[in-house]
Parts: structure tokens; C-alpha cells; sequence
């Protein structure tokens, strides 16, 4: 072999220096990205958390279980919240092969008023359709017997009116 065809021991380890820093920036490129990536989902998580809680304490007991917030409108007389049923099949049902078939009409409830402004929850329940294709819903009693307000604002109405 000729001198021209020999590679320099230095020229393989300059090299190696050569890709291992460019593979060491990329790496802590990918790291920098990542580390962004974590900071801001703790941040979405967080944010996430304090709207759940703060719906728990607007939203009439144990509704945030059932359905879940897909819309607010706000005006200066008015709030409406429109709930939509999470996709959990009826307890009585479960394993039989119930499938949702879309939404029920929705129902308005007043609920307490919130800073001057009448509250509207507009729930729409799921629908099921059976194997032997007769559709069922969820019960619920959000709404106080005989009105069109919450149970909670109901019961509230009436010790002050009587």
C-alpha cells in the first residue's frame, strides 16, 4: 500500500471528536425540546385541574362525573353551559353491547345565578341502543321534581319563599 491510501490514526479520532460533538448538540437539542415539551403539558395539566375544580364549585354536585363542559356562552344578562353525557354506558346495561346513538333533545336548567347573570345548563343525554334495538338513557335527576331548576337552586328558592 502507498502512503496516499493509509488513513492517519489523528484523522479517525478528529473524526470521532467531529460526530460525537455534533451528535452531543443534537442531543441536547432533542433534550432542550423535550424539556419545553414537559414544562408546557404541566402547564396545560395544571391549568386543567384548576378549571376542574373551579367547575366543581359552579356546577351543581357530582354533574362534572357524568357529563362533560363542550360549550360556554356568556352575554351580560345571561350564562349558558351546555353539558354533553360522557360516553358511559347505563350500570344496568354494561357488557351487553350497548352503542351510543347520539343525543337526546337538550334539557334547560336554571341554576344560581353567577355575579348578576341567570346560569343555563342545557344537558343533553346520551341515547343506547340495545341489541334488541330498543334505546335506553341514563337516569338522571338534575333538575328538582316538577321544575326546570337545579335541585340545589330549587331547595335554595324554596326556604327563602317558603
Amino acid at each position: 500500500m502507498n502512503k496516499a491510501n493509509k488513513i492517519n490514526p489523528i484523522d479517525i479520532i478528529f473524526v470521532r471528536i467531529f460526530i460525537y460533538t455534533k451528535v452531543m448538540k443534537k442531543m441536547a437539542h432533542v433534550k432542550n425540546k423535550v424539556e419545553q415539551f414537559r414544562k408546557y403539558y404541566l402547564r396545560v395539566f395544571t391549568k386543567y385541574d384548576t378549571m376542574k375544580e373551579l367547575l366543581d364549585l359552579i356546577l351543581p354536585r357530582d354533574v362534572l362525573a357524568c357529563f362533560e363542559v363542550v360549550k360556554v356562552c356568556t352575554t351580560s344578562a345571561r350564562i349558558d353551559i351546555y353539558l354533553d353525557e360522557k360516553n358511559i354506558p347505563p350500570a344496568e346495561y354494561s357488557g351487553q353491547g350497548v352503542l351510543s346513538k347520539g343525543f337526546t333533545v337538550p334539557t334547560s336548567i336554571q341554576d344560581f345565578p353567577l355575579r348578576g347573570r341567570a346560569v343555563y345548563l342545557h344537558v343533553r343525554r346520551r341515547k343506547w341502543q340495545l341489541p334488541s334495538g330498543d334505546v335506553v338513557s341514563n337516569k338522571f335527576s338534575l333538575a328538582a321534581d316538577g321544575t326546570r331548576y337545579s335541585r340545589e337552586f330549587a331547595s335554595f328558592l324554596k326556604g327563602i319563599l317558603g
